[in-house]
């Protein structure tokens, strides 16, 4: 009996993603052939060449893969691509094997890719990274657009920012410094240039307060502080941290050869008719230096004293005391409160051809015409103690101390509201009853206090709710009531508003208000300072001359609708 021939099957040379394909029945091993050899001779992914050709949908082949293979499936519209980590895995092999990189975890490389076959990329991200890679599958359409845009150059990253209708107020004294120091490569890298003009015109249009350059060891961020907010705004390629930190510091008239110690400086910027000084930091750190501008709008200064927020009767009260002749008005609160806009505002309303009006400030952030500024230089012995002396000796009507610091300052700008000046300051103080055993704890004597202290406000700053989003809120009435609503504020129709959240604003909120508590020094005050009570005596007596906490100012805002609940217990909660 003859014996039986078997007929063995062709070996198919297909391998990876095509071999998948055909076992899945979404192609005929034979249009796999055909895909394979023109992926061969254009040098491309057999994926890159079934996309091509059209032979199958991207959300199709993922998920194929992603059944067959047991990976996970991921959307890349569902992920926040900016903040994906930098610099894990070489642009340069992420670019060539077409993936991305998610995130890190112990040994294990979360990476998302649409051909998980790829065992040469596999092998050279372990070798470059001494990690292990975790493959996620993602559609080929969406990791090809991500990847056109992580692959740009640097420079086309921020070319592709660029505007020109300003320009940075340099003197050609500075130029000539930036050249001599042989930097005018860095400094003047034109990408550089744009790209930090696009920030601060940014950080304008969106009415950031600062701006953060924050480099880190795999990252270079961008973040604006935004109704008090820091929000991350881009990462711009690590690589230009250097180059624009000299930019900056070149036109902010710093020492750019100086990176071990922190620096202050100030720039204008100029565009059209109008310009916007900035102040600026920067500071020494692990992976370079990290900048921080501040954006000086003097427009803020004349807003008047109307926009700032307060109500009625504390504006009456306010008003009141800086029309004095002498005396001390005194604005407290933590860095960030406003003080600052505060007292200029009541400087620009004093401000009058008749008024010598003195500043001593550290530094001087806002230019006010008609007004005498003055920096403290503690290097050169100018200090606030120093120039109210020299005030003194300068026939001043009213004085500005930008901070009461020590005992000595204290002293003088007591004595200079005595002798016929209003004097005007800040302390950084929680509350103003705070404000007055603050100074007692000085050294400054309780008859001195009482006698020329006039006024003190302490203040907040509240982020101020969006008029197109904000939507009525359900409190319980126990709630209302835990937060310092007295019974009687829960009677009649009005409700509270919570944020929303819309395309015009930032998470429901939209620009700040200021929550003030405004106290006139009484004589029944005066008498507790001078029987040296506690700051809880003089907040009892407060209290009972109708002057309001910050806490029942805030409630007062949220009856209003212009702010929420939660942001008052926020930013009250002492």
């Amino acid at each position: 009996m003859a014996a039986e021939t078997v007929v063995e099957p062709p070996k198919s040379s297909l391998t990876g993603v095509a071999r998948v394909l055909v076992n899945a029945g979404k192609l005929s091993a034979k249009a796999a052939e055909e895909i394979s050899k023109t992926a061969r001779e254009r040098k491309s992914s057999f994926v890159a060449a079934v996309m091509s050709a059209g032979a199958i949908r991207p959300d199709d082949l993922a998920h194929t893969l992603s059944s067959a293979l047991a990976l996970p499936l991921l959307d890349l519209n569902a992920v926040d691509l900016p903040r994906l980590p930098r610099n894990l895995v070489d642009p340069k092999i992420a670019s060539q094997y077409q993936l991305v990189v998610l995130g890190r975890r112990g040994n294990r490389l979360f990476i998302a890719a649409a051909d998980p076959t790829d065992q040469e990329a596999a092998e050279r991200i372990k070798f470059a990274t001494q990690l292990t890679p975790e493959w996620v599958i993602v559609e080929h359409d969406k990791l090809a657009r991500q990847l056109e845009a992580q692959n740009a150059s640097a420079n086309e990253v921020l070319e592709s920012m660029a505007g020109e209708d300003f320009d940075f107020d340099v003197s050609d004294e500075e130029a000539t410094a930036q050249e001599s120091a042989d930097v005018t490569a860095d400094v003047e890298d034109a990408p550089v240039v744009r790209f930090l003009q696009k920030m601060l015109i940014d950080a304008i249009n969106l009415r950031a307060s600062d701006l953060h350059f924050e480099p880190y060891e795999y990252q270079y961020r961008v973040r604006f502080r935004i109704d008090g907010e820091l929000r991350e705004i881009t990462q711009p390629p690590l690589a230009i941290k250097d180059k624009l930190a000299s930019r900056i510091k070149v036109i902010s008239r710093m020492d750019i050869a100086e990176k071990r110690v922190p620096q202050d400086g100030r720039m204008k910027l100029k565009f059209g008719s109008k310009s916007i000084d900035f102040r600026v930091s920067t500071l020494p750190t692990l992976f370079g230096e990290k900048v921080v501008i501040r954006i000086l709008d003097s427009s803020s200064a004349k807003l008047g004293i109307e926009a700032l927020g307060y109500e009625k009767i504390e504006r009456d009260r306010l008003m009141a005391a800086i029309y004095r002749p002498y005396g001390m008005v005194l604005v407290t609160g933590p860095t960030g409160s406003g003080k600052t806009v505060s007292l200029y505002t009541c400087l620009n309303i004093l401000n009058q051809p008749g008024v010598n009006i003195a500043t001593v400030e550290d530094p001087a952030e806002i230019n006010l015409p008609g007004i005498n500024q003055v920096n403290v230089n503690d290097k050169a012995g100018l200090n606030f103690a120093t120039a109210l002396k020299a005030f003194l000796r300068q026939d001043p009507d009213i004085i500005m101390v930008g901070e009461i610091r020590d005992l000595e300052t204290a002293d003088i700008a007591i004595k200079a509201a005595q002798t016929g000046h209003l004097v005007m300051s800040t302390l950084h103080t929680n509350d103003a009853p705070t404000t007055l055993t603050r100074l007692a704890n000085m050294g400054v004597a309780p008859f001195n206090i009482a006698a020329s202290v006039l006024l003190i406000t302490a203040q907040r700053l509240a982020r101020r709710l969006c008029e197109n989003c904000k939507k009525p809120a359900d409190y319980p009435r126990e709630s209302l009531l835990k937060a310092g609503f007295a019974p009687e504020d829960l009677d009649g129709n009005w409700k509270p508003y919570r944020a929303v959240g819309c395309s015009s604003c930032n998470n429901g909120y939209k620009g700040r208000l200021g929550l003030y508590q405004v106290m006139p020094i009484t004589e029944a005050i005066q008498r507790i300072i001078l029987g040296e009570g506690t700051a809880l005596d003089i907040a009892k007596q407060a209290h009972a001359e109708g002057v309001r906490d910050l806490r029942q100012s805030g409630l007062v805002k949220v009856r209003a609708g212009v702010t929420t609940l939660e942001e008052v217990i926020t930013v009250t909660n002492e």
